[in-house]
């Protein structure tokens, strides 16, 4: 089963992405250097991640998956340094 998942960290900041085979050990793959900046020693000491699965598929393609992907980022706005640690697709500024 294919799903698109998001991840919320304790400062509110977001994360969306695909697991192809819905691991529940699988907490996506945002740069760990680009979201360390964001805590200080102490905060990184001890956390709570939520996982949250958006969409599911048993019969989705990978190419179908990773549309459904970049179309949430895009609609949570996960991609934006603001909101989220998404950094592709690149932030669409109107």
């Amino acid at each position: 089963m294919s799903v698109v998942y998001l991840i919320t960290y304790p400062n509110g900041k977001i994360y969306i992405g695909q697991d192809r085979t819905n691991s529940i050990n699988y907490f996506g793959s945002a740069s760990s250097a680009h979201t360390a900046k964001d805590f200080t020693p102490e905060e990184r000491r001890n956390f709570t991640i939520k996982r949250e699965i958006l969409w599911e598929s048993d019969l989705a393609s990978r190419s179908e998956t990773t549309q459904k992907e970049i179309q949430l980022i895009r609609q949570y706005r996960s991609n934006d340094p603001a909101i989220g640690y998404n950094q592709w697709p690149a932030l669409e500024i109107p």
